[in-house]
């Protein structure tokens, strides 16, 4: 018998549409409409192509939780803090900008539940295919 446990990778699993009125209430409450316009208002900053569009919601079997942009098309990323520049699918793109937003709220409020999530969130990028080039982004 084994002492170790294998770590189980995280599962994304996408918010049906008629489902997606419950998800950021029950993901961060009174901050729900902050959380959200903060992610769009980053996707704007780190993408200049970006110009609004429908998102997907995204929970994860951690937990936690991401957007991203419907989209087929890659985005060019830019970050100027860092000097990050690079490509990225939509779904690397979101999960860049809701780390980004997670972050940010994080210092600015007082819910402990927002950086919880970005934690929830940097947790399942690092699994993702794009990981070096979403925390290359975020760092």
């Amino acid at each position: 018998m084994n002492s170790f446990t294998t770590a189980q990778r995280i599962e994304a699993h996408e918010v049906p549409a008629d489902e997606r009125g419950q998800v950021l209430p029950r993901h961060f409450g009174q901050h729900m409409i902050t959380v959200e316009s903060a992610i769009y208002g980053f996707m704007r900053k780190l993408a200049h192509e970006y110009t609004g569009g429908c998102w997907k919601f995204v929970e994860l079997s951690n937990g936690g939780f991401y957007m991203a942009p419907e989209s087929e098309i890659d985005f060019e990323i830019a970050v100027e803090g860092n000097g990050f520049e690079g490509t990225m699918t939509a779904q690397a793109a979101g999960i860049t900008a809701c780390l980004f937003a997670f972050s940010h709220l994080s210092f600015r409020t007082e819910n402990e539940g927002i950086a919880s999530h970005f934690h929830l969130l940097r947790d399942f990028a690092l699994e993702h295919p794009e990981a070096g080039a979403i925390l290359a982004a975020i760092d």
